[in-house]
């Protein structure tokens, strides 16, 4: 939850103009889009058209998002995060205020996506996220609050785009912001510790979540949280095809993104059929782990506008 002091602190009303102190560019609050641990975003408008204005009073946290927005702009060819625009600080009513701002995204989360668009898309889009994963790891950042509404799906063919990075955290300290049904300190499967292994136990969650939207508490007695989980995995018809995968997730048996998502792949190729692959036909996937991505979810989107999306 947010500290109340600090929301009320950069709480303003539409029509507010923001002047940066340093840069002198100006920002006209729209409307506020939403609000975590340590700040408010607002819709703004700017000289260039319409950006997303991230606002605390804590330059701690606003520098850290700040450097992890940078990170995701060195890895070529990749959009994990919004474009990071402008950075700089502006005189309140009610004192300082820090403020970045970014590339505004639009579309729906993925929770939203999946949907309406149907759950065929749901292995695609987490095939995406694993993708986005794998960069984000490499860079040494792991996302840390994992959850449908901090993604968003946009562009006509769909891509995931990650929008909150409040909860970003260097690679080997402890998370620093969650949500319980995607923690697996929660769950009693690990610790908080920043690691792959915690984002690739969320993404099994949020998988689950993608099939049962509503979701669930812990039982206190008479089942393992492990075995909770699996039994909500093996009564789902379509989530039950991805059961090895979610159970070496939550146990975490993947010590990186991209061997998820090679499992993920040979689900979705197979038809559902999962088996271990010799060393021939490993080698015969490899195509398929670098382009398939792109592929399977441009035939899907395909199928759709012709209705025929299963």
């Amino acid at each position: 939850m947010m500290n109340n002091f600090l929301k009320s602190q950069c709480k303003y009303p539409s029509g507010t103009i923001v002047k940066g102190k340093w840069h002198k560019h100006r920002y006209q609050l729209v409307n506020e889009l939403g609000a975590g641990a340590n700040g408010v975003v607002y819709l703004a408008k700017g000289i260039t058209g319409y950006t997303a204005l991230k606002m605390s009073t804590d330059s701690l946290s606003i520098t850290s998002e700040v450097n992890v927005l940078k990170a995701f702009a060195k890895v070529q060819g990749s959009a994990l995060g919004p474009s990071l625009y402008d950075v700089d600080d502006w005189e309140g009513n009610s004192g300082m205020v820090h403020f970045y701002a970014m590339e505004y995204i639009q579309g729906p989360d993925l929770l939203s996506f999946v949907r309406e668009k149907g759950y065929s898309w749901a292995g695609v889009m987490i095939v995406q996220l694993l993708d986005v994963l794998e960069e984000l790891h490499a860079q040494g950042w792991i996302f840390g609050d994992l959850k449908p509404e901090n993604l968003i799906v946009s562009g006509p063919t769909p891509a995931i785009r990650c929008i909150d990075v409040g909860g970003t955290t260097m690679n080997g300290r402890a998370i620093k912001e969650f949500t319980e049904f995607f923690d697996r300190g929660y769950w009693s499967l690990g610790s908080r510790k920043a690691e792959p292994t915690y984002d690739l136990f969320s993404t099994a969650m949020l998988m689950i979540n993608l099939f049962y939207p509503q979701r669930f508490t812990k039982k206190d007695a008479g089942i393992s949280p492990l075995k909770q989980l699996m039994e909500k995995v093996r009564l789902n018809k379509e989530l039950n095809k991805f059961e090895p995968v979610m159970y070496k997730a939550l146990l975490g048996e993947y010590k990186f993104a991209r061997e998820m998502k090679k499992d993920m792949l040979v689900i979705l190729a197979e038809g559902g059929r999962y088996k271990k692959l010799n060393h021939k036909q490993k080698k015969n996937h490899t195509f398929l782990e670098s382009a398939s991505i792109v592929l399977i979810t441009g035939i899907l989107y395909a199928l759709y506008l012709y209705g025929h999306i299963f």
